[in-house]
């Protein structure tokens, strides 16, 4: 059992805290029964199981490489305040896309809680895949996995410079709406394409305007209360279910 800080496997595991640490390794930390198995189901290579003392590792990860720590470790190497005991060390797969009929386009989300939210809504409505762009957080940031409860593993999340795709995705015959306040058109007015794209932008400042510039139509929700907007998340999650509905 490793009880030590200084051992040399927790330097590695911490440094996987950081973007910089994941890239350079080509792994990240995932953390929670619930969240470690549906990357195992999925079929992510895990390099690693770690288990805290006392805790049973579950049946289908007993053929894998476990490494047991103290549960001061377990603490250590943890982002959450009572960790359940497993951490699994995960490869990060390449970067593959795999189109179906309907993406969503992510322009500068910051908010780790706001991004694992909207690739679990995308896999709960049925999104093909969901694609990244610049200035968005780190894909494998903890709060962004844990938020995803696993609906990372389940569906193709690429990053992509989205003034060239978008383009790209027009030629395709893909429909790019841009979820918008200004100059845009109730969604529920408008008549889904049988190849649709969704953007949704940044929490303070929506989607850039050199994004919008190059969209087939800006799309709005009503707001009938006295709110000034929705949160990015929300509005992913009711423009998504119209789309599939």
């Amino acid at each position: 059992m490793i009880t030590s800080l200084q051992n040399e496997k927790v330097k590695k595991w911490m440094k996987l805290h950081k973007r910089k640490g994941r890239n350079q390794t080509g792994l990240f930390l995932a953390e929670g029964f619930h969240i470690v198995e549906e990357a195992y189901k999925s079929g992510w290579e895990i390099a690693e199981i770690i288990i805290a003392e006392e805790t049973a590792c579950p049946d289908w990860g007993r053929h894998l490489p476990i490494v047991t720590v103290s549960k001061k470790i377990m603490q250590h190497i943890t982002q959450t305040e009572t960790p359940q005991g497993i951490v699994a060390t995960v490869n990060i797969k390449p970067s593959t896309e795999v189109l179906g009929n309907t993406v969503l386009l992510i322009d500068a989300v910051q908010d780790p809680g706001n991004l694992g939210t909207i690739i679990r809504t995308a896999d709960a409505a049925g999104f093909s895949a969901v694609m990244l762009g610049e200035g968005t957080v780190d894909l494998y940031n903890d709060k962004v996995i844990r938020s995803t409860q696993g609906s990372l593993f389940h569906l193709p999340v690429v990053q992509t410079n989205l003034q060239e795709k978008i383009p790209e995705l027009q030629k395709r015959g893909y429909t790019v709406w841009a979820a918008a306040l200004q100059d845009a058109d109730s969604y529920e007015s408008l008549r889904v394409s049988e190849k649709q794209a969704l953007i949704v932008g940044n929490e303070g400042s929506g989607i850039r305007d050199e994004i919008i510039h190059l969209v087939d139509q800006s799309v709005s929700i009503p707001i009938y209360g006295k709110a000034e907007s929705l949160n990015v998340s929300v509005a992913a999650g009711i423009l998504m279910y119209y789309i599939k509905s």
